[in-house]
């Protein structure tokens, strides 16, 4: 894909009125906790946080060693929770004809922006491609045009693939989710934008690639989000708001100051009363929404209750 290709393809840039506000009140930004990372070996590491679920594993491995970018131009870093496995560990054996590295920390399980973190630590590629184990990439080129976006723009920080649905007939499932979205499900960086940034929050239980959207957007970084590159992910529907709750405590013990925390937690009422409309976006977004005001209300009240007593 030669430049003139590239810069053919839709680049969806604009500033929204949230990106305005967040850059005019975050002048200082707080940073992640990444420690360390490996020197450059490879063009691109593919850096997966997995916990069982091996027949996913199985699936975007396939689809990984199907790609048409030779073998030794990229890496694949498997980090599994949860002290890891002898199932996950055999991955390594499984794909013999990839570059795989498979990791199990010992410490700090459940903690997704600490897992990112380490993986991250461990990738040896100029470009980081987060992935989930359910994502699917349907393109044997994938890689390859990836590689191509960030070789003929060097002022490209990010690119940032579309989404579609996966096992599911029904679009209307997948509709309440922006197609173009910060997420480590499918989302590649410049490993100089991850380090400049410190990567990621470790004590993010989930959404830290929200938080690491964040940061990137106040610092003005440049993002590519193109429809020419497309990956697949099952429908994010569920009933459950316990990660919402989790996401809201992630947020309250943040390092941001009360100004923004004030800002997110407004942020999420206006979300609120369109529970009551129809469309699962309202509903979905609104229940995220409660879960992120209560975890955040209950670590104010639980941090005045200490004082209270003291």
């Amino acid at each position: 894909m030669n430049r003139h290709t590239v810069f053919n393809h839709l680049k969806l840039q604009g500033t929204t009125l949230r990106e305005k506000i967040l850059k005019s009140i975050l002048k200082t930004c707080p940073e992640g906790d990444l420690k360390s990372h490996e020197n450059n070996q490879y063009r691109l590491s593919c850096v997966f946080i997995f916990f069982q679920r091996y027949h996913l594993m199985d699936n975007i491995l396939h689809c990984l060693n199907s790609q048409s970018l030779k073998k030794d131009k990229f890496q694949i870093v498997l980090v599994e929770d949860k002290g890891g496995s002898g199932e996950g560990a055999s991955l390594r054996q499984k794909f013999s004809g990839l570059n795989i590295d498979y990791f199990a920390p010992d410490h700090d399980w459940g903690k997704m922006g600490f897992m990112r973190n380490y993986g991250l630590s461990k990738a040896k590629g100029e470009i980081i491609l987060f992935l989930d184990d359910d994502t699917v990439l349907m393109d044997t080129d994938f890689l390859k045009n990836l590689i191509d976006f960030f070789a003929a723009d060097p002022s490209l920080d990010a690119v940032m693939p579309k989404g579609f649905a996966s096992q599911t007939l029904i679009m209307g499932q997948y509709e309440y989710h922006d197609p173009f979205f910060f997420t480590n499900r499918c989302m590649a960086y410049r490993k100089t934008c991850l380090l400049d940034l410190k990567g990621f929050d470790s004590n993010f239980i989930g959404q830290e690639d929200v938080e690491f959207a964040i940061r990137f957007t106040a610092k003005n970084y440049n993002v590519l989000k193109t429809p020419s590159l497309q990956y697949y992910h099952p429908p994010l529907v569920y009933e459950d708001t316990s990660k919402g709750h989790a996401v809201g405590a992630s947020f309250a013990g943040s390092k941001y100051n009360m100004i923004i925390k004030c800002f997110l937690f407004i942020n999420g009422i206006r979300w609120l009363p369109l529970y009551f409309l129809p469309g699962l976006k309202n509903k979905f977004m609104a229940r995220f929404a409660l879960g992120f005001l209560k975890g955040f209300v209950g670590k104010i009240f639980k941090k005045n209750k200490k004082i209270d007593y003291q």
